[in-house]
């Protein structure tokens, strides 16, 4: 079973998210947590893996530092929207990155062929794989021994609440499922215990844990009119990991490392 092609929606997809509100709520957070997983992994360029990363939001960030990435989507449109952005940026700044493009679906990825990475980046990936356990329990082999891995999926959980504060009663009692699907609505989400069992039996631990989106998702208006979209920001990256308001995120990022 391979991933989700996005090449009918990728221009909707790139601009839906991270070019909106929820986006930027999404980048705040998971970026604060790559900062985190880079001051563990030390000063010296990286060898990174982006596994079904788009058209790269996070590896055209991380090459602009001097790592070394590599960019795989089975979504050939993903792919050339990034080269695109990198041609661009390399044209204005007169500055080569180093990226890698690789077209083909993360379940292609082996050991064998592409060696061993410092940091593999999946991000809301998982929930669009029938067989995630398996597709991500290969992906972790790729992992260097004292290297990280960076999981981001979708919350089942906090999908259900969503909906039952919303009050789609109805949707909620015929289990989250409808007839028609909706086109960037995942078809396959995860509950956070489901994924820390994985983690368990791959023999990985969690070295910092974050919902994404714990408040944006719950306003009743898109942004109340006596407050800044700053302090959105700064509440979700207050709230996203407090044990009681991380498991509300519409999104749950773990930065997991071998035990």
């Amino acid at each position: 079973m391979q991933d989700k092609n996005f090449d009918p929606l990728a221009k909707k997809f790139a601009k839906n998210i991270y070019g909106t509100p929820k986006g930027e709520v999404r980048a705040a957070v998971v970026w604060r947590d790559l900062n985190l997983a880079l001051t563990h992994l030390g000063d010296k360029p990286l060898r990174i893996l982006d596994a079904g990363g788009g058209f790269g939001f996070f590896s055209q960030k991380l090459a602009k530092m001097g790592h070394q990435v590599t960019l795989c989507d089975i979504s050939s449109e993903m792919l050339a929207i990034a080269k695109s952005q990198i041609k661009d940026y390399e044209h204005q700044h007169q500055k080569m990155l180093d990226i890698n493009f690789i077209h083909a679906p993360i379940q292609a990825l082996n050991v064998a062929e592409h060696g061993h990475f410092d940091l593999i980046l999946c991000h809301a990936v998982a929930e669009w794989l029938s067989d995630a356990e398996q597709t991500l329990g290969v992906l972790t082999t790729l992992v260097k021994p004292r290297g990280l891995f960076s999981l981001m999926f979708y919350n089942k959980e906090a999908m259900r609440f969503f909906n039952l504060v919303s009050g789609n009663f109805d949707y909620v009692a015929a289990g989250l499922k409808v007839k028609k699907k909706v086109g960037l609505t995942p078809t396959h989400p995860l509950y956070i215990e489901q994924v820390r069992g994985w983690l368990d039996n791959w023999n990985m631990t969690t070295i910092a844990e974050s919902g994404v989106r714990v408040i944006h998702d719950y306003l009743k208006q898109q942004q109340p009119a006596n407050t800044s979209f700053n302090q959105l920001i700064e509440m979700e990256l207050c709230y996203s990991q407090h044990p009681a308001y991380l498991p509300l995120g519409r999104y749950v990022h773990f930065i997991c490392q071998w035990r």
